[in-house]
C-alpha cells in the first residue's frame, strides 16, 4: 500500500501566494499510483477565521482522483490558549462542516491508520479528553492490525525529553500520554507537518516522519531546526513494515515565507519585528 502526505499548502482564494504549488503536487499525486493521501493540516492560510479559506482548499482537494484524509492544522482550527487564534467551538464546528471529522480511524489492509487533531492537545479541557479516550478505543480494538498516527504537530522539535516548546510541537503532559500509547500499542508511524522543516527520525521502535510543506520553507526568520528545507510531499511504503521517502516533488516552488509574511501573516511579521535580538 502507497500512502502519500502532504502538508502545510497554505492554499486561499484572497491570498493565492503559494497556490501555485497546487498544480505541479496534484499532477505528481496523479501519476503516482498512490492508494491514499493523507493531509496532515494546515490546508489553508486562514481557515481558523474564513469559511472561504477552507471552501476554496476543499474545492482543490476534491480535484484528486486517489482518497483523502484530512487532519487539522493550527491555520486551519485555531492553537493553543491565549493565542491570536485559539481552538474553539466556532472553529472545530466549521471544519466539520466543511471537511469532516477532525480525527479519525480508517483500517486498509493490515493497517490502522488514525488520524489526530492535535491542536486540541494542550487545552485539558474536555475536548482534549474526549480524543484521548476515543484514542485509547481505536488503540485497545485495533485487535492484529498494525498502527500509523497521523497529526499536524510533531511530538517534539529537539529531543524527547524536552520541556514546553510553546508553538512548535505537542504539550509535556498531551506529549506523555501519547507516549505511553505508542509504546502499549506498537505504534510503527508518527507522521506529522507544521514545522516547514522535512526530517526523518525514531522514538524507540516508532519511525517519526515531519513531511514537507507544499507552500513555503523558512529562511531565517524562525529558529534552525533539524532535518532540511524541502518542499514536496512524502511517500510512505506500508507492508510488513513501513518505509519512508521524502520527495522533492518536480515543478514546484520553494517560496520563502520571510518574503511575503507582511501579506500572508501579517501578526507573524509584527511577533518577528518585536523580539529582541538573542
Amino acid at each position: 500500500m502507497k500512502i502519500i502526505q502532504i502538508t502545510d499548502t497554505h492554499f486561499s482564494p484572497s491570498k493565492p501566494h503559494f497556490n501555485g504549488n497546487w498544480e505541479p503536487l496534484a499532477d505528481w499525486i496523479e501519476k503516482s499510483n498512490a492508494d491514499l493521501i493523507v493531509h496532515t493540516g494546515d490546508l489553508s492560510v486562514d481557515g481558523a477565521d474564513k469559511d472561504e479559506d477552507i471552501a476554496f482548499c476543499m474545492d482543490l482537494m476534491r480535484q484528486i482522483s486517489v482518497p483523502m484524509l484530512i487532519v487539522p492544522g493550527n491555520h486551519d482550527v485555531g492553537h493553543l490558549p491565549g493565542s491570536l487564534q485559539p481552538v474553539n467551538e466556532t472553529r472545530l464546528a466549521r471544519w466539520r462542516n466543511l471537511v469532516g471529522p477532525d480525527y479519525w480511524a480508517e483500517d486498509v489492509d493490515n493497517w490502522r491508520l488514525i488520524g489526530l487533531d492535535s491542536l486540541l492537545m494542550g487545552f485539558n479541557d474536555d475536548e482534549e479528553e474526549k480524543q484521548f479516550q476515543w484514542l485509547e478505543e481505536m488503540l485497545e480494538s485495533r485487535g492484529d492490525l498494525r498502527v500509523a498516527l497521523f497529526a499536524h504537530k510533531p511530538l517534539f522539535v529537539d529531543t524527547p525529553d524536552e520541556g514546553d516548546t510553546g508553538y512548535w510541537s505537542v504539550r509535556p503532559s498531551p506529549r506523555k500520554r501519547l507516549y505511553d500509547l505508542i509504546a502499549a500499542h506498537d505504534v510503527a508511524l508518527f507522521a506529522s507537518g507544521h514545522l516547514h522543516w522535512a526530517w526523518q527520525g525514531r522514538f524507540n521502535d516508532t519511525s517519526l516522519v515531519w513531511g514537507p510543506s507544499a507552500a513555503f520553507i523558512l529562511r531565517s526568520m524562525e529558529r534552525e531546526m533539524p532535518g532540511e528545507r524541502l518542499i514536496g510531499a512524502v511517500v510512505h511504503q506500508f507492508g510488513e513494515t513501513i518505509e519512508s521517502q521524502l520527495v522533492a516533488v518536480p515543478g514546484m516552488t520553494a517560496y520563502y515565507l520571510d518574503d511575503v509574511v507582511e501579506e500572508v501573516y501579517p501578526h507573524e511579521a509584527h511577533k518577528v519585528k518585536t523580539e529582541p535580538t538573542p
